[in-house]
């Protein structure tokens, strides 16, 4: 968990569907209960999936 925030998975933005997968995946999760968004990182070019302020069941 970085700044509140938990990445569930990340996915290329350089894929020939753009953020089209992340936003499946996150889409997925709120149908199963979690509050996953979608965010850029800028810095490593990847969509991330994101939770904020929660931790992941181990």
């Amino acid at each position: 968990m970085v700044n509140g925030r938990t990445v569930l998975e990340r996915f290329s933005a350089g894929g020939p569907r753009g953020s089209w997968p992340a936003e499946e995946f996150a889409h997925a999760r709120r149908q199963e209960g979690l509050a996953a968004e979608v965010v850029m990182d800028l810095a490593t070019d990847t969509f991330l999936v994101i939770v904020r302020g929660a931790e992941t069941a181990d």
